[in-house]
């Protein structure tokens, strides 16, 4: 199944991506240093989250709009906090505005 996967790395930054191998498998060549040029200048990483999704094109997905997010936005994926999550997508400062219709 498709995945998308959030990795915290040694400097504390994420790398965010997808894969529609194993999990496994793509966290193993992140580990060895040939998952990506970003997390191999950052070793060791460790996964802080993961998705699965039904198709690679709804995990790509997932991975563009996680690659977007603030750091808040971030860590409150991570701790499941889907409250959070909505409070921290919301523009500071910007009252919420109801349209009619």
């Amino acid at each position: 199944m498709p995945w998308t996967y959030l990795l915290r790395c040694a400097d504390d930054s994420f790398y965010v991506g997808s894969t529609g191998r194993t999990l496994e498998s793509r966290l193993q060549e992140h580990a060895d240093g040939v998952g990506a040029e970003y997390t191999k200048r950052r070793l060791p990483v460790q996964l802080a989250w993961a998705g699965e999704f039904a198709s690679t094109a709804e995990a790509y997905a997932m991975e563009r709009r996680v690659h977007g997010w603030s750091r808040v936005k971030k860590e409150a994926l991570i701790a499941d906090d889907w409250e959070g999550v909505r409070a921290a997508a919301r523009r500071r400062g910007v009252p919420k505005v109801r349209r009619r219709v």
